[in-house]
């Protein structure tokens, strides 16, 4: 029931990420225009890439090695303050380094300067410590809290192009506050060790490990906005980052699942029961396939026209992008399950970190030449092809591991799902004129052929749902 009770908190969290950009996403496009949006996504991004070295790839080492040892007080206490310290030191290395880059070669200095509070709000993130002990309900309250009151000071303060700087200083200063809002939990779980016995860079060696996949991960995730802004223009960076937000926000539904899963897997494992990991890959990678099939056709049935819709006339290509991008909801998910949930916590880091090279391999090879002969669309094509070379070579590494028809049970059915699904709502798209209404009709009558069409196939994975239910329903 733990589980389930983190997943309905992440979903709800997961849920008011979906929401704001539909507040937000509108209204700064159409405040900031394609110039200040670029701007704010290209000077974002080369801020995240510091951040990501600063951060040492904690994130997943510091959630998996406290699930590892949670159990015990002394030891949770002992690797909670050798992680901390450890990051602490690397993120102001890198905090020094960006301040180096922006004073000297950096572009959009004023920009670059307010964007190092994110590489500062790194350095106070302990997020990892609670992932890692199971408590979600804390950094989800924390992170709807800084949510709301960042798109209440948007709304205020945000008014025409010239507020660029206050927008972004909003942004980067609500995660740096909202990071300082959790340390007053720590106390409860923590309890008082020697300064003596600390030893921060034991860890560093097993965190590297993680980070090279974390940092190739950024690279084909966000070298694609940076080459746009060389090769092209920042306008076109942020016509990419319009659509990437879509696609990464309705692909948050889904993973979220692994993340409340990977700590549990992590404690599974620790515990010697590698069959008890592979039987929720299965379920799990069941469930992925059954929600990210239709929110990948879903989004592509409604793109053409959500471009302009969401965004504004001057935004419409983003719905052709969309149409393209959207198929990396799946994609992603299937990787996210694969990699996050198995090989991470099972240990099998280096199979984990090869097929997040081969994805950046892939995409820095790709990556000029498409932009070159075909711009933005270029920059989406390489992206998808360089994620689905990640999830590939993920599926071929575990050949020897899983039964591949009881990871993929009933996805024939899912996807014949998903396209009766699409044709429904991609001919409605066509002839009815978007508006708000009319999209949420879409949205409902794709929902329910969708359910209606894998209750009647019998679906294992709806069966499995229904009787989690009816479990619940009977013990209450």
């Amino acid at each position: 029931m733990k589980i389930i009770k983190n997943y309905i908190y992440n979903m709800g969290y997961q849920f008011l990420t979906m929401l704001l950009p539909l507040i937000t996403g509108p209204y700064i496009s159409r405040v900031l225009g394609p110039k200040g949006v670029g701007i704010n996504t290209y000077t974002y991004t080369i801020a995240n890439w510091f951040v990501l070295l600063g951060s040492v790839g904690v994130a997943f080492y510091g959630n998996r090695q406290i699930a590892y040892v949670r159990k015990n007080n002394k030891e949770l206490s002992l690797n909670f303050w050798e992680i901390f310290i450890m990051k602490l030191i690397t993120v102001t290395i890198a905090l020094i380094v960006f301040i180096i880059y922006i004073s000297t070669i950096g572009v959009y200095k004023k920009y670059q300067f307010v964007q190092a509070s994110y590489v500062i709000a790194a350095a106070l993130d302990i997020s990892w410590f609670f992932m890692g002990v199971e408590n979600f309900k804390i950094t989800v309250t924390r992170n709807t809290i800084v949510k709301l009151t960042s798109l209440i000071l948007i709304i205020i303060f945000v008014r025409s192009e010239k507020d660029l700087l206050i927008y972004i200083s909003i942004l980067a200063l609500s995660t740096l506050i909202g990071n300082l809002t959790l340390w007053p939990y720590i106390k409860e779980y923590l309890v008082g060790i020697s300064i003596k016995e600390l030893r921060p860079f034991r860890h560093l060696k097993d965190s590297l490990i993680l980070f090279l996949p974390l940092a190739a991960i950024q690279i084909y995730a966000n070298l694609n906005k940076i080459m746009l802004g060389i090769f092209d223009t920042t306008i076109s960076s942020g016509f990419y980052d319009k659509s990437d937000v879509i696609v990464k926000m309705v692909l948050t539904i889904g993973t979220s699942l692994v993340t409340v899963l990977v700590p549990r897997a992590s404690q599974i494992f620790a515990e010697g029961k590698i069959n008890d990991v592979k039987k929720i890959l299965y379920k799990s990678f069941s469930f992925i396939s059954f929600i990210s099939v239709p929110l990948w056709l879903g989004l592509a049935s409604i793109s053409l026209k959500f471009g302009a819709f969401f965004y504004g006339r001057d935004f419409k290509i983003v719905g052709k992008l969309l149409f393209i991008e959207s198929i990396l909801i799946v994609i992603i998910s299937w990787a996210s399950v694969i990699g996050n949930q198995y090989l991470v916590p099972t240990n099998q880091t280096k199979k984990y970190t090869k097929s997040i090279f081969v994805g950046a391999f892939v995409n820095v090879i790709l990556n000029i030449p498409l932009i070159k002969m075909f711009g933005l669309y270029g920059a989406i094509v390489a992206t998808v092809l360089s994620e689905t070379s990640v999830t590939f070579y993920q599926l071929y590494s575990l050949k020897n591991q899983i039964d591949y028809k009881k990871l993929f049970a009933d996805f024939k059915k899912v996807i014949f799902s998903g396209l009766v699904m699409f044709i429904v709502v991609l001919i409605m798209n066509v002839y009815i004129n978007l508006n708000i209404i009319t999209l949420l009709i879409e949205i409902s009558v794709g929902i329910v052929v969708y359910i209606c069409m894998t209750h009647y196939l019998k679906l294992q994975i709806v069966k499995d749902i229904e009787n989690l239910i009816l479990k619940k329903n009977i013990k209450e």
